[in-house]
Parts: C-alpha cells; structure tokens; sequence
C-alpha cells in the first residue's frame, strides 16, 4: 500500500510540475476567467481630453504654418526672391508696407491713380553717426497703378498681410519669453 501511496505522489508531484510549466507559458483558464470578470465590472476608460491650452496651441500653431506656406508661395510667385533671396530673412525686416494700394479701413485695396505699386520693407540702420535711421527697401515693383491686373493686386496685397501676420507671431514669442523671464523670481542675497 505504501507503494501504491508513494506512486500517486509521485504522480502528483509531475502533475503539479507539468502545470507549474504550463501555467508560465499560457495562464491558466481559472485566472482569464478571473482577469476577464474583473475587466467586465469595470467601465472602460475614458479617453482623457486634451485641455483647452494645448488644443488652442495646435490649432495657432497650424494655422501658422499654412501662412507661411501661403506667404512662401507668394514669396515665389510675386518674384519677392529677385531682392530677397533668402525666404527665411524676409523677416528679419522690422515692417512690410504697400506703396499704391490703400490698406486704411476706409479705402482697403483701392489702388491710387497715378501711383507705382510697391512692396516695400522696412529696416533700420545706423547713420554715419551711429544713429539708427529707418531704410525703406523696394522688394517688388508692379508697374502703374491703373495697369494693375486685379488678380496680382489681390496677392500682392495677400503677401503684406500674411508678412505682417508671420511678423506678428514672431512678436508675440518674443514678449512671451520676456514676460516668462519677469515672471521668474530672481535669486537675490537677502
């Protein structure tokens, strides 16, 4: 009888050892049915919303892109880079303006009867005395403002506006980092 005891553990014994085997490779029946019972009673998460801040972020930050898209285009097509050929310093200039073309409010696009229509940009430059004076800088001539095609009026008018949007954005990172600085305490001795 002993015998026969000690040939069923024995068996046990493989037995458990061939489950301790399987149960490393695959889990055991029992414990999916457990971990599948534990997901059931819990609701699915919710997808967690991105805040406000950041989803306005994204959307300032592609509609960025698109106008500096659009300007680059137009950068092309109005021959910006005969003068400018560099499309990244474009910016580098302090102000864009349009000579020929009202952009006042009251008279926007009106192009002016006898004028010459210009992009002009706006730099500022030392005097030989070291005094910053500002340097108007033709970046585009259109011809006579009554032979104007009214498509390039429209795209040369786009150009500046787009120009002056990049610009103000560029701006706007600037005073945001000043602002950042003042807003961070300053270690001080006291």
């Amino acid at each position: 009888m002993s015998s026969s005891l000690e040939k069923l553990k024995a068996l046990s014994s493989r037995l458990e050892g061939k489950l301790e085997e399987k149960g490393k490779a695959a889990p055991a029946a029992s414990d999916t049915l457990k971990k599948e019972d534990s997901t059931a009673s819990k609701p699915a998460p919710k997808p967690v919303a991105e805040p406000a801040k950041k989803r306005a972020k994204k959307e300032v930050d592609s509609v960025r892109q698109e106008n500096i898209e659009r300007v680059r285009q137009l950068y092309d097509k109005l021959k910006i880079f005969e003068k400018s050929p560099d499309f990244e310093k474009v910016f580098v200039y302090k102000a864009m303006n349009l000579s020929g073309i009202s952009l006042k409010e009251e008279d926007f696009g009106a192009a002016r009867e006898g004028k010459y229509i210009q992009v002009i940009a706006i730099t500022y430059e030392p005097d030989k005395n070291g005094k910053k004076k500002a340097k108007n800088i033709s970046l585009g001539y259109f011809g006579k403002a009554e032979t104007l095609d009214n498509t390039l009026k429209h795209e040369i008018i786009e150009f500046v506006l787009r120009w002056r949007y990049e610009k103000a954005f560029q701006n706007l990172e600037h005073y945001k980092d000043l602002i950042s600085r003042v807003e961070t305490p300053v270690t001080t001795l006291f």
